[in-house]
């Protein structure tokens, strides 16, 4: 052990490690301190390994680096292929064409050639960014629990609104630690000031929460924490690490009121802490977009809230989890609104209690009951609510519902900014772009993300659609085939494959899958409004238009966005296609008469 890290100093001498907050500009582009590339003034999408490997680079403009110097950067200890460094710089430098910035130096590495200027980092006084990572498990820990005392930890920080402290957005961090990353390589890529990260193990009867902070720009563990609770009060566990945290990050310079003031200084009862514990098992199980798993939380998140009416987190879940269900065909639309207006109706002073409640109550108003004052009073009361995955894409979906596009770039574009590793956002971008008729950035955007996350099933679902419209039937068929594989119970993913399939002239195995969802919809609800595209493509338009009227009597979620999809152009012009596009008219009339409600 020590003769490899001896052998790894010879042959590695040391390289400068500036501050990760640091700007530059080279050649025709300019690197911001938040890790986002500009070519003039249109934005370059770099994987996090690449953008690592930028940024050690610029570091060390003029000097070369060696291949094991940036292998041991981007990767530190894990094995990786000998063409691993090779393939990372050409696709690199494949982004920052047409400039020949990096230049190969035989039998020694890569030199950054271009003139480089840094701009200036944060002021001294700026917040620190921190990023708080999904803890690992041990062996016999629930899987759960490492994901939900992170975003318990996220959450609560966010809603104390410490001046002192910026949390990093949790989709982009969880996205990247599934990626492999180590704290400093997803501090670095995300431009972080701290990581925190940590391990949770079992200690015969006790729960041990090991917390360590890394300080990103020399790798650093500035300290150190122990936490241990009893097994039976793993709800606790929350709770004792924001106090360390606050302590800590006090410790460090900072001013941090008592995270005491957030939890009623009461024990739990029995009950409540069953309530909770249910709770934390549900909100790992809902959000895993299996139908039997996403039912399973459904009760659990019941069952929560029946037994501690006062745990608001629970109905909060609840209500995304109802949305969800409607969104991936897994409940009628009609039951999702009345689980959701019943669970809103059980919080007397909803507006100022449960505000994270209204988005989803406003998705209800729309798209169940097309009552659109109240969507927008609903949306419009709960306007001040950071970017969260829940939030944003409710309020994203309603303004494409609306056809509302450029509101929805717009929102779009300013969670990538604070969100920029978020796979759901980046494909739902493309999406939006889609619908939109902007082919080309559509296309370009699915691309970006397919690279950044070519495993991703959001990312899969929409370039399974988008792909095909384009001309690559193969890629198409080959992404949706993938995705049905993986996920063949959300029937939205079978039609995208019939769709795909039937791009590709396979339109005898496209039929075979419609006819199929048509006998599962004789035994349980089907989503619909994925199907017409497939008829279109398989060049039956009556069918087409029966089954979005079959969605429209659903009040499907997706309905109204494909009223607006390109995939359907053929159908404009028929009667009953126009019909159902003059309900949106009317509705938008409608509100622009009325005020929305009082609260």
């Amino acid at each position: 052990m020590r003769g490899t890290t001896l052998a790894r100093q010879i042959e590695s001498p040391p390289i400068a490690q500036l501050p990760s907050d640091a700007g530059y500009c080279f050649g025709g582009f300019r690197l911001e301190a938040d890790g986002t590339l500009w070519r003039g003034d249109a934005v370059v999408h770099l994987p996090p390994r690449e953008l690592a490997a930028l940024r050690l680079l610029l570091q060390n403009a003029g000097q070369v680096v060696s291949p094991l110097q940036i292998r041991n950067a981007l990767w530190g200890d894990v094995h990786v292929t000998a063409d691993s460094v090779p393939k990372c710089l050409s696709s690199l430098r494949s982004r920052l064409e047409p400039e020949a910035l990096i230049q190969t130096v035989y039998k020694r590495g890569y030199r950054f050639s271009a003139e480089v200027r840094r701009l200036e980092i944060a002021p001294a006084g700026a917040a620190p960014r921190l990023a708080i990572m999904p803890f690992a498990c041990g062996f016999t820990v629930p899987p759960h629990l490492g994901l939900t005392i992170a975003e318990e930890a996220i959450a609560r920080l966010a809603s104390l609104r410490f001046p002192t402290v910026s949390l990093l957005a949790r989709d982009s961090v969880f996205a990247l630690a599934q990626q492999g990353l180590t704290a400093q390589q997803l501090g670095q890529t995300l431009k972080a000031d701290l990581v925190l990260t940590g391990t949770l193990r079992v200690l015969c009867s006790h729960l041990r929460l090991r917390a360590e902070m890394i300080r990103v720009h020399d790798g650093a563990q500035i300290w150190i924490e122990d936490l241990i609770v009893d097994r039976e009060r793993i709800d606790s566990l929350d709770t004792e690490l924001l106090h360390r945290l606050a302590f800590r990050l006090g410790q460090g310079g900072f001013s941090i009121s008592a995270v005491a003031d957030t939890e009623p200084q009461k024990e739990h009862g029995l009950i409540q802490r069953e309530a909770r514990e249910m709770f934390q098992r549900a909100h790992h199980e809902w959000q895993s977009l299996e139908r039997h798993r996403m039912q399973d939380g459904l009760q659990h998140l019941s069952r929560a809230t029946e037994l501690d009416p006062s745990l608001i987190a629970a109905k909060v879940d609840l209500v995304h989890l109802c949305v969800t269900q409607a969104f991936y065909g897994f409940m009628p639309p009609a039951v999702a609104a009345d689980l959701i207006q019943r669970t809103a109706d059980t919080i007397p002073d909803l507006a100022h209690q449960a505000e994270a409640i209204l988005p989803g109550l406003g998705w209800t108003q729309f798209h169940v009951h097309y009552n659109l004052p109240a969507a927008i009073w609903a949306f419009s009361v709960s306007s001040h609510l950071p970017h969260d995955t829940w939030n944003t894409r409710e309020r994203v979906m309603l303004a494409l519902s609306r056809h509302r596009f450029e509101e929805a770039t717009e929102r779009m574009q300013a969670a990538l900014h604070s969100d920029p590793y978020s796979p759901w956002l980046h494909a739902r971008m493309a999406w939006t772009f889609h619908l939109s008729g902007r082919a080309a950035e559509s296309l370009e955007q699915i691309h970006r993300g397919l690279a950044l996350f070519p495993g991703h099933e959001g990312i899969l679902l929409y370039a399974s659609m988008i792909l095909p419209f384009h001309g690559d039937t193969a890629r198409g068929v080959e992404l949706a085939s993938d995705l049905a594989q993986r996920q063949p119970h959300i029937d939205l993913v079978t039609a995208v494959q019939a769709y795909a399939l039937a791009c590709a002239g396979r339109k005898d195995e496209a039929a075979a899958i419609m006819e199929r969802l048509r006998w599962l919809s004789r035994e349980r609800f089907v989503v619909k409004s994925f199907n017409p595209a497939v008829h279109v493509a398989l060049g039956d338009l009556d069918a087409a238009v029966a089954e979005l009227a079959l969605a429209e009597q659903d009040r499907c979620p997706w309905f109204f966005q494909m009223l607006a999809d390109p995939r359907l152009i053929p159908l404009r012009g028929l009667p009953d296609f126009e019909r159902m596009r003059a309900i949106l008219t009317r509705m938008e009339a409608q509100a622009a008469l009325e005020r929305p409600p009082e609260n």
